[in-house]
């Protein structure tokens, strides 16, 4: 009966060579498979992308500046330098792309030599902090979220302008803008939000 029972055992409870391990029995561990050397060589040598993001409130008494030129408006941005809120988001775009920080670590509230600033001038900075990390800007995209001012009027003279700054072709900047429809703070005219994507590329 016991030698029956062990012939009519599962075939999984059955011991068999195929369950023996092959290295004297230690199984191998896994191999860890991290980022090969290859890999790390050529990540300096790919395209890359960043995001940029900023808010400002409304102020009375400040000019308005967006996209480096001077808006005709009742009121200005609240902000430690000229509060360009459309540069900020394309700053921290570029930055991003190449892994160098954002604008706060760079260029910091706290410092009273940014006091007032043109972001024109940081950007221009930024473009040698990327310089400096073998990177070259190739394209932005960048929307300017507000229910005021109309900016359609300024555009081209913003494409010029960054072009100029970073030392791109125009043609590779495209500036847009939208509204909130009404909705948050934003919606309520309290102040301007900006996004930015940004290409960079190894310097050749």
């Amino acid at each position: 009966m016991i030698r029956a029972a062990k012939e009519a055992a599962p075939p999984e409870h059955r011991a068999t060579a195929k369950s023996e391990p092959l290295d004297g029995g230690k199984r191998a561990r896994p191999r860890s498979r991290g980022p090969s050397t290859r890999s790390r060589s050529t990540a300096s040598l790919r395209t890359r992308f960043g995001i940029g993001y900023d808010a400002h409130r409304f102020a009375e008494g400040r000019r308005l500046i967006l996209g480096g030129v001077h808006i005709e408006a009742a009121r200005g941005l609240a902000g430690h330098s000229d509060a360009d809120v459309l540069l900020h988001a394309i700053m921290d775009a570029l930055l991003g792309a190449a892994a160098l920080g954002d604008i706060g670590q760079h260029f910091p509230n706290s410092d009273p030599a940014f006091r007032d600033v043109s972001s024109l001038a940081l950007l221009e900075e930024t473009s040698l902090l990327l310089e400096g990390a073998g990177f070259v800007p190739v394209q932005l995209d960048a929307t300017l979220v507000a229910e005021e001012p109309h900016i359609s009027p300024y555009v081209s003279l913003m494409r010029a302008t960054i072009a100029a700054a970073l030392d791109i072709d125009q043609s590779a900047i495209s500036i847009k803008a939208t509204t909130q429809e009404g909705m948050g703070s934003i919606g309520r005219r309290e102040g301007v939000a900006a996004i930015a994507i940004a290409q960079i590329a190894p310097r050749r």
